[in-house]
């Protein structure tokens, strides 16, 4: 194991993070909350002097692999969440320790799961940081590191994958310091856009920049307690078209990019998360607007918004769907682990994957009438490797077994089991709001201290693919290998 790399890039991320406080401590001095000021500034100032000093001599062994790579991934979100839950906490805004890296952890990646009954509370400098976190967490806190500290020789990759949601990740350029800059610029440049049509759609600039954050990184924190439920009907629509378009995969819009068309919209995950959404909207229209009855345009509207919200896991919300009829919330349960594109900055299993799954059932039927023939599993038109089918089943697998004895650990808490399973669909998802106790009206601050900490591990899990985290906390990740 290189501990002298790990730490070196460890470092990295402190300076990156204590740079990033700069733009929340502008806002506090703005707004004149000096006390959360000096927060940012004590805690901003630390993180880049400890980065500054551990980072002061390269390693003379820069040589890891694959084990180090995933530790990398893992340590360095865990320290990420650890120093950005220390504004929360020293402020006093929230008293308790574990409360305050909850929702930071909520915060980084991308969830929007929360423990506070009154946000406006917290005041404008940390609404932004929240909120600032699921823009830094969306893309990836080691994908903007490899674009200031490329590696080179073919270590840098092994973050990536690492940390890049999805089945399988490749190299959009063949430099991955220059995929990341090009990730980072697509990401950047869609943000702009975003937080500029909100601004002249009458959104005020503090409100456009935090919804900004939180739609691009498919995070879903929400600035008022009415949630967005007080926002214009034009920016609840204009929210949810870019929640949408940051839940496909980024590959598609480089090659928008690029000139290469016809091959972004032949997207065959493209087409199924595209189509998903739409069938999941009419279904929940018809649905609603029978149980409601309040007229087809606000069933088409709010309903087109919830599985906006839901499929990408931003978890905005305009209404309590806890009062839509049960098929509706068995919809939006199906929304929730379906996920969005693999290559986005949304969370659950992914489109690609229940595509692959599904694609791997098929054959495995075929193959039990036909056992002579021969059959491969296509996706975008190319043949998959078999051991990108084993690690999707692997997953499925890992995933499973985690949802299950999360829902068994928090259950102690005493809640029901719709409460429960909600609760882990939404953390493990990264989704934000679930269903009972815990939907949009409510949040998380119900469950005990220990369901807390199964929940952050679950966020942090769900964010990184699983394995990083599983990886990071094996007893044979620590021992000397011959």
């Amino acid at each position: 194991m290189n501990f002298s790399m790990i730490v070196y890039i460890l470092a990295w991320v402190l300076k990156i993070e204590g740079a990033s406080m700069i733009l929340p401590l502008l806002c506090s001095l703005f707004y004149k909350e000096n006390d959360i000021a000096l927060c940012f500034f004590i805690i901003g100032t630390a993180s880049i002097l400890l980065g500054y000093i551990l980072t002061a001599k390269k390693p003379k062994k820069i040589a890891f692999y694959a084990r180090e790579g995933f530790v990398i991934v893992a340590a360095c979100w865990v320290v990420l969440s650890l120093v950005g839950a220390l504004p929360f906490f020293i402020s006093g805004r929230i008293p308790h320790y574990i409360d305050a890296l909850f929702e930071i952890v909520s915060g980084f990646t991308t969830t929007g799961s929360s423990i506070l009954s009154d946000v406006e509370a917290l005041g404008k400098g940390l609404l932004f940081w929240r909120s600032f976190s699921h823009w830094i967490g969306g893309m990836g806190v080691l994908v903007l590191v490899l674009t200031v500290l490329p590696l080179g020789g073919g270590y840098n990759m092994m973050i990536m994958k690492a940390e890049s949601p999805g089945p399988e990740v490749t190299k959009m350029v063949p430099r991955v310091a220059d995929t990341a800059k090009a990730l980072y610029k697509i990401y950047f440049i869609l943000t702009i856009i975003m937080i500029l049509v909100f601004l002249l759609s009458g959104m005020p600039l503090f409100d456009a920049l935090c919804i900004g954050f939180g739609t691009a990184g498919t995070g879903g924190f929400s600035i008022r307690n009415s949630g967005m439920a007080d926002y214009s009907m034009l920016s609840q629509f204009l929210i949810t078209i870019f929640m949408i378009l940051f839940g496909v995969n980024f590959n598609v819009y480089y090659l928008i990019q690029r000139k290469k068309f016809s091959d972004a919209f032949h997207s065959e995950e493209a087409r199924g998360y595209f189509i998903i959404i739409a069938a999941s909207t009419l279904f929940i229209t018809f649905n609603i607007f029978q149980s409601i009855g309040k007229g087809f345009l606000f069933a088409l509207h709010h309903a087109f918004f919830t599985v906006g919200s839901i499929i990408t896991t931003t978890g905005f919300s305009t209404l309590d769907f806890n009062e839509w009829a049960v098929p509706s919330q068995m919809v939006i349960l199906f929304l929730m682990i379906c996920g969005a594109c693999a290559g986005s900055t949304g969370g659950g299993l992914k489109v690609s994957r229940l595509i692959i799954l599904l694609k791997s059932l098929a054959k495995e039927l075929h193959l039990i009438i036909h056992p002579e023939a021969i059959k491969k599993v296509r996706l975008e038109g190319k043949c998959l490797d078999h051991s990108v089918v084993r690690s999707v089943s692997t997953y499925l697998v890992a995933y499973c077994f985690i949802y299950m004895i999360s829902i068994f650990l928090i259950s102690f808490d005493g809640y029901d089991f719709l409460t429960n399973f909600s609760a882990i669909s939404a953390t493990f998802n990264n989704i934000g709001p679930g269903l009972g106790k815990v939907g949009p009206l409510s949040n998380f601050s119900v469950y005990s201290y220990f369901s807390k900490l199964v929940m952050i591990f679950d966020m942090l899990a769900g964010r990184l693919e699983i394995f990083p985290m599983l990886i990071l906390f094996s007893i044979k990740t620590w021992k000397k290998t011959n």
